[in-house]
């Protein structure tokens, strides 16, 4: 399995972005997806996820700004950024926990201008 994750890119204060992670979630009766984030000299963190019964969490930080959703049909997670900030800047990956496997996508990065 392999994830791919995109729609990064530069955006200025206040901006929008939209990423998207290819997941085949619709093959699985149980799945967890997350979104991490890892800064330069910072360690990885998650900042949001959704479950395959559509639980979803927001890391307290984008908690209102960030939305995570899925589209099983599409086999897509997507984590909606909204009123980014510069300290939103950061390599995004997503991960997924499928069938009790994990696997990593690479990054996309996300560079929030002041």
């Amino acid at each position: 399995v392999q994830l791919q994750a995109f729609g990064g890119g530069l955006v200025q204060t206040g901006g929008s972005l939209r990423l998207s992670c290819a997941v085949p979630i619709s093959s699985y009766y149980a799945y967890v997806v997350s979104w991490y984030r890892q800064a330069p000299g910072k360690q990885r963190e998650l900042v949001a996820r959704v479950t395959s019964t559509d639980d979803k969490h927001h890391a307290a930080a984008v908690k209102g700004r960030f939305t995570v959703s899925q589209d099983a049909a599409a086999n897509t997670v997507y984590l909606q950024m909204d009123n980014l900030k510069p300290e939103d800047t950061a390599v995004y990956y997503c991960n997924a926990d499928l069938g009790g496997t994990q696997y990593w996508g690479q990054g996309t990065q996300v560079t929030v201008s002041s």
